[in-house]
């Protein structure tokens, strides 16, 4: 199996097509970098919104028992 290329300096300079390549390169890693942070912030606004959505049903249930309980109360 021969190497494709033969020193480091060929490799990097890519048969004269670098400027290509590697900005084809650092464009695929910004893309998919964006997307990752993203993904990563969407994902905390998500956990975020259904921690408020619990809090906000504790507290309707909270205040629909207290209401139960003090129409028993009165009742008895």
């Amino acid at each position: 199996m021969t190497p494709a290329f033969t020193s480091w300096q060929a490799f990097f300079a890519m048969g004269g097509y670098a400027f290509y390549v590697w900005f084809a390169v650092a464009m695929t890693l910004i893309a998919l970098t964006g997307l990752l942070l993203h993904t990563l912030l969407q994902r905390r606004r998500i956990l975020a919104d259904v921690r408020r959505r619990q809090a906000r049903e504790h507290r309707i249930r909270s205040a629909q028992q207290q209401k139960a309980a003090r129409s028993v109360g009165e009742a008895g």
